[in-house]
C-alpha cells in the first residue's frame, strides 16, 4: 500500500530542499575539481611548436600563486577527484611528458628552488635511447626531489587512432595491451615505481582503451581538453590544459578561467 505525503510533509519538504540541494552541490562528490597542466618541453627559446620558455613557465607560476591556485601533486588531485582526499580551492596539478631532455637541463633547478610537485609522464623506449630524451640516471636524479613523480605514457607512444585501422583487430589488441603492460614493467625495473596514472598519447582514447588501461591495473588516466578536472568525469579521460609557449602568462589565466566555466556548464543536472 502507499502512503501519501501529508500537507505538514510537503511543508517540511519545502522547507528542507533548498538545504538538501545545497549539501549534495557542496558535498565532495561534486564540488571536488582541479586544473590540471600539460608541458612537455622547455628551455630559453622556443625551439619547437611543444616548447615552453623556462622564462615564461617562471612567470606562469607566479601568476598562478597570484591568482590564489595552490599546486598539489597529481596523485592528491587524482585522490581528490576520487573523494578520498579534500583538494584545496583552486587546485592545480604540474603534469610534464615525454621525458625530454629538458626536465634534467632547465626544469630540474626550479623543481629544486621551488619544491615544486610535478608528474613526469615517461614512454620508456625512449629513455636513454633517443637523443632528444632523458637517461635513466637523469630521472632518477629528477626523482630524488620531493614532490616528484613518473608515471606511464605508454611504451612507445603509439597513435592508437592510426595503429587501430592499421592493424587486424587481433594484432591491435596484442599493441594495446604491449603498450600498457610494458610501460608499467619497465618503469618498475628500471626506476621501482608501482604506476597507477596513465597520459594517453596525443590525448587519443575510447571505451575500448580505458576498459584496457583499467584491465591492467590503472587507476586513473589523462587525455586532452581546455577544462577542469571534476569529480564526476570518467577517471580515465580526466582533461589536461595543454600549455605552450603561445600560451603565455595572459592566456594561461584566461585559459583556466574558461575551462573552469565549461567544466561547470558541463557539471551534473538535477
Amino acid at each position: 500500500m502507499f502512503s501519501f505525503a501529508t500537507t505538514n510533509d510537503k511543508r517540511l519538504l519545502r522547507f528542507l530542499l533548498p538545504s538538501l540541494l545545497t549539501l549534495l552541490l557542496t558535498s565532495n562528490a561534486f564540488a571536488e575539481s582541479v586544473d590540471i597542466l600539460c608541458y612537455h618541453r622547455f628551455g630559453p627559446t622556443v625551439a619547437d611548436s611543444m616548447t615552453t620558455r623556462t622564462m615564461v613557465f617562471e612567470q606562469q607560476l607566479a601568476r598562478l600563486k597570484q591568482d590564489g591556485y595552490t599546486i598539489v601533486p597529481l596523485a592528491t588531485a587524482v585522490a581528490g577527484l576520487r573523494g578520498e582526499a579534500k583538494l584545496p580551492a583552486k587546485a592545480v596539478a604540474l603534469t610534464i611528458d615525454d621525458g625530454h631532455r629538458t626536465v634534467y637541463s632547465d626544469l630540474l633547478p626550479i623543481i629544486r628552488r621551488d619544491h615544486l610537485p610535478v608528474t613526469l609522464f615517461i614512454y620508456p623506449s625512449a629513455i636513454s635511447n633517443a637523443d632528444y630524451a632523458m637517461t635513466w640516471e637523469q630521472i632518477k636524479e629528477v626523482m630524488a626531489e620531493p614532490g616528484v613523480d613518473v608515471q606511464s605514457h605508454t611504451y612507445w607512444h603509439p597513435n592508437f587512432k592510426i595503429e587501430k585501422k592499421r592493424l587486424p583487430e587481433a594484432e591491435y589488441q596484442k599493441l594495446v595491451h604491449a603498450q600498457l603492460d610494458k610501460s608499467k614493467v619497465t618503469l618498475k625495473k628500471k626506476l621501482g615505481v608501482d604506476t597507477s596514472i596513465l597520459a594517453w598519447p596525443f590525448g587519443i582514447h575510447d571505451d575500448e582503451l580505458d576498459k584496457a588501461a583499467k584491465d591492467a591495473g590503472y587507476q586513473a588516466a589523462l587525455t586532452l581538453g581546455d577544462r577542469a578536472a571534476t569529480a564526476h568525469a570518467s577517471l580515465f579521460g580526466l582533461p589536461r590544459y595543454l600549455v605552450v609557449d603561445a600560451t603565455g602568462v595572459n592566456g594561461l589565466s584566461t585559459m583556466l578561467r574558461n575551462g573552469e566555466l565549461q567544466a561547470e556548464k558541463n557539471g551534473p543536472k538535477l
